[in-house]
């Protein structure tokens, strides 16, 4: 099955489901595959540990639990994105699945300054969207951290997310633009009202009919980002577990009407390793039905 650009945009506009995120990158991945029962000694190199996460990714994107019927999209590493599954590009592989693309293309990173952390530059950005844009990739993702309700530090990741957004669009890509309040933060409620009103400030000042995608911690005060999901500029608001487990992070999610899910360690923390086919499918599949209800029916699946 191919998917146009405008099925693609349909899809992720108006379909039922969530979006999977499969993209911790080097740093994160270690603990990734802790999660899933490999244990640290099991890689002797960068390379066989990129190898195992790479067969954990396919292991999930290959099971018959994993389909456009209720997963919308999938969000990759750029490792992930340049491998293999079943023998075909991993993006045509989720394509064929009727799941659509992304990359994740932050390269990490700034150290906290002004209550946030800043993206890392990203100097080799245009060559990866046009390598992403040839295999397929509908679009990006690139994070950015609020810790503290600093509007200078919110306004200026505002800033570069939408000047980094604007490249994306230029590269014929749709970006999910991530500046995610840390839910942990002391002062999670006042830094969700100003990135809220720094948002709508830079939606309201792109230029063109471009839209963009946003991807937020769910807020401290349910519906308070109603504003962002109604926005003609927003293709579609999307939600991280931001260290929430899966029920807490699915109860959480059913309170915020329009957002669905883009659920990365809440989807994937009861998989392991040592499963048989059979248990992973089942445990993927409870997964993905759990977060499929909470992003479309609004109703957390009772335990």
């Amino acid at each position: 099955m191919q998917m146009l650009d405008q099925d693609m945009t349909k899809k992720i506009a108006e379909g039922d489901g969530f979006i999977a995120a499969l993209d911790q990158s080097g740093g994160s991945t270690p603990k990734a595959l802790k999660g899933y029962g490999v244990e640290e000694g099991a890689w002797g190199s960068d390379e066989e540990m990129f190898g195992l996460i790479h067969d954990m990714r396919v292991r999930i994107i290959t099971s018959p639990a994993f389909t456009g019927d209720k997963v919308i999209g999938a969000i990759l590493f750029e490792r992930t994105m340049d491998g293999e599954a079943e023998g075909k590009p991993v993006p045509q592989a989720l394509i064929e699945r009727g799941v659509v693309p992304f990359i994740k293309i932050d390269k990490g990173l700034e150290d906290e300054a002004n209550g946030v952390q800043l993206m890392k530059p990203m100097p080799e950005l245009d060559a990866l969207l046009k390598r992403a844009k040839g295999l397929g990739v509908f679009g990006t993702k690139e994070r950015s951290v609020v810790n503290l309700a600093n509007r200078e530090g919110i306004a200026a990741i505002v800033k570069q997310q939408f000047e980094v957004g604007q490249q994306v669009l230029a590269a014929g890509l749709v970006p999910i633009i991530e500046p995610e309040v840390n839910i942990k933060s002391p002062e999670r409620a006042e830094a969700d009202a100003i990135l809220l009103d720094e948002l709508l400030k830079a939606l309201d000042a792109m230029p063109g009919d471009d839209k963009v995608m946003l991807k937020l911690s769910l807020p401290a005060n349910p519906g308070l980002f109603d504003p962002l999901v109604e926005h003609p500029r927003v293709l579609r608001v999307v939600a991280l577990s931001g260290g929430f487990k899966r029920p807490e992070a699915c109860v959480e999610l059913a309170k915020n009407k329009g957002i669905i899910a883009s659920f990365s360690r809440a989807l994937l923390e009861d998989l392991r390793h040592q499963m048989t086919d059979e248990e992973f499918d089942a445990s993927l599949g409870d997964a993905i039905e759990e977060i499929y209800q909470a992003s479309t029916a609004k109703a957390p699946v009772a335990a």
